[in-house]
């Protein structure tokens, strides 16, 4: 058995340690967390920026955990420009946030979006984030770091896996059918 304070296996060749932690033995590879950010439109939606913005600073201040949990990050940012890719992500409302397929609220709540409406040219709902009993608009970074924990080091999930079909919500039907009009 290999000491953790013994550097000299770092003096072969075999790839096995990190002189940097410290640990001597076979590498292992890193977990993937796969965080997906949906979003309507990120050039005029306030709360679909902000809620970008929330994201990079929670997956920044975790970074070093992560890193000690050995897992690798994977953001991937989807537009969703039309009701074929809502139906392909079974969009419900936007901006959501997804950590391994999981939103990171249990029930979906909406209230009017004057930037949405703006861009459509018509009242449209957007996501209300809800987090220690109050209402954002935008996703407070504590919710977003406490989803990302979770799902690292378990705890009972967010929200329920759906099973039902999927039905593409009025309200983006509404979005969508306006935004083609402009």
């Amino acid at each position: 058995m290999t000491n953790v304070h013994d550097t000299s296996c770092c003096s072969g060749s075999t790839g096995c340690c990190s002189c940097e932690t410290g640990y001597c033995g076979p590498e292992v590879p890193k977990k993937e967390i796969i965080i997906d950010f949906l979003y309507l439109d990120l050039s005029v939606c306030t709360r679909c920026q902000g809620t970008g913005d929330s994201l990079e600073e929670a997956v920044a201040e975790v970074a070093k955990v992560l890193e000690a949990a050995n897992m690798e990050v994977l953001v991937n940012k989807v537009e969703i420009a039309d009701a074929e890719t809502a139906i392909r992500h079974k969009f419900v409302s936007s901006p959501t946030i997804r950590i391994n397929g999981q939103d990171i609220q249990l029930d979906v709540k909406e209230s009017l979006c004057e930037s949405c409406g703006d861009l459509c040219g018509t009242d449209v709902d957007c996501r209300v984030w809800v987090y220690q009993g109050k209402e954002y608009s935008v996703p407070p970074k504590a919710l977003i770091i406490e989803a990302i924990l979770r799902a690292i080091y378990g705890g009972s999930p967010n929200a329920p896996v759906r099973d039902e079909e999927y039905v593409l919500p009025q309200n983006l039907k509404k979005f969508f059918c306006c935004k083609r009009k402009k």
